[in-house]
């Protein structure tokens, strides 16, 4: 959501900002709807006054002068009618003035380079060694180690497609990683864990800015609730009409939650393997903190999923996203991509973003710096700490030997029951 005043303000500034996007201009579009919202409010108070005077006057002649009465009471009658159409065409005016600024995304911060697509984003380092394999690399689901553990045809027929079955070996790795993530952010990264609910009611997805723009890309359940595409929304509702001190500040959450996600705008994309389905569980990341701190906290936020993946011994890249390829809530974002030697590329395994207040306005997320001051909205960033999945598929593909089996990363074999491998038939030995 945006600053209706600082449109009203800065149109110019405001519609340049959305140009660095590939947007067209909204503010005038804003400023019309919003001006006729206040002339309506305007007209509507002054007859509410009217009507509150007439109606005195009512109780100042009764019995005194009938046709004077009746005349008073004919105009309240009048007014009446009038008042109800105007408070209907207020609700009306409201609701398309909320409608086109929920569909405008977030401007950009001033360090974000423009673009048009990926291929405008800018790598700003990468990490790791490439491990040079003596034989060709097989991706996750072909692997000796896991690919009678990795069961997509048994998942067709219990659901359908994109969603897998894991077992034995692959779903204890996979358990482990997401222990492995969670102690990493609670212990290493001094982040706050949360449990939540993977159910939340429709303002929530508003508030969060999943809707109404990703409405083709969630689930929802017949009674209105919907189903989670990623633990921020749960983690960032939790401040919802709250006014913070500064002294509780900056707050770091983290969750490991299943995600549901229809990926209606991803067909025939990623249909082999576990790269894109659509239940998922990722490790996030959601803090809250004085704007001034944002870029402190994105670097910081970014380093928590880094560190994770430095632990691990997985090669990867840090992105920072283009105008063109940023998503809808966010000011800026890093994206952190592995390497897979099965694909020989990199994929992404998590998205690090400043939202600023663009959700705390849809949810009213405030804080105060003393007790007199006035209370400010704060700044929200959000990231994964990781893709709990896609970081199952780096880790079989980086650490897989030419016999077919797998090595298990040092940091993940006290959650494996301190077995060093996965052979090529899918035991721990």
């Amino acid at each position: 959501m945006h600053d209706i005043k600082l449109i009203r303000e800065y149109p110019e500034s405001f519609d340049e900002a959305l140009e660095k996007r590939g947007e067209s201009s909204k503010s005038a579009k804003v400023i019309a709807l919003d001006t006729k919202r206040r002339k309506t409010i305007e007209k509507l108070e002054k007859l509410l006054a009217e009507r509150k005077m007439l109606s005195k006057n009512v109780g100042a002649t009764a019995g005194n002068n009938d046709n004077a009465t009746m005349s008073i009471r004919e105009n309240i009658k009048k007014m009446k009618h009038e008042i109800a159409r105007l408070e209907t065409s207020l609700r009306d005016i409201e609701q398309d003035l909320e409608a086109l600024l929920l569909s405008i995304p977030n401007l950009l911060s001033d360090d974000v380079p423009i673009g048009q697509s990926e291929t405008d984003n800018v790598e700003v380092y990468r990490w790791g060694e490439i491990k040079s394999f003596n034989f060709q690399p097989k991706e996750h689901f072909e692997v000796g180690a896991t690919k009678n553990d990795i069961n997509f045809e048994v998942a067709s027929k219990v659901t359908g497609s994109r969603f897998v079955f894991l077992s034995k070996s692959v779903a204890l790795l996979h358990r482990a990683l997401t222990q492995y993530m969670l102690n990493t952010n609670i212990i290493e990264s001094e982040l706050t864990e949360f449990w939540t609910p993977v159910l939340v009611n429709e303002q929530s997805m508003l508030g969060t800015g999943q809707l109404p723009k990703f409405r083709e890309d969630s689930y929802h359940t017949n009674d209105g609730l919907w189903l989670i595409p990623t633990a921020e929304v749960p983690l960032t509702n939790i401040g919802k009409d709250k006014i913070y001190s500064t002294d509780e500040l900056p707050i770091r959450m983290t969750a490991a939650t299943q995600c549901f996600r229809s990926e209606a705008g991803s067909a025939g994309k990623d249909t082999t393997g576990m790269i894109r389905q659509h239940q998922f569980e990722k490790v996030e990341m959601v803090t809250f903190c004085k704007p001034e701190f944002e870029n402190f906290e994105l670097e910081r936020m970014t380093d928590c999923a880094e560190r994770i993946l430095k632990n691990l011994l997985i090669p990867f890249r840090k992105i920072l996203l283009c105008s063109g390829d940023i998503g809808f809530g966010s000011k800026k974002t890093y994206d952190l991509e592995v390497w897979l030697p099965g694909q020989n590329r990199y994929r992404e395994i998590s998205s690090c973003s400043i939202c600023g207040d663009f959700q705390s306005r849809r949810i009213n997320i405030r804080y105060k710096n003393d007790r007199e001051s006035k209370p400010q909205f704060i700044s929200t960033l959000n990231g994964s700490g990781l893709a709990v999945g896609r970081c199952l598929i780096a880790v079989i593909e980086n650490n897989q030997l030419e016999d077919g089996s797998v090595e298990i990363p040092e940091v993940l074999r006290p959650y494996m029951f301190n077995f060093k491998k996965i052979d090529n038939n899918g035991n721990l030995n």
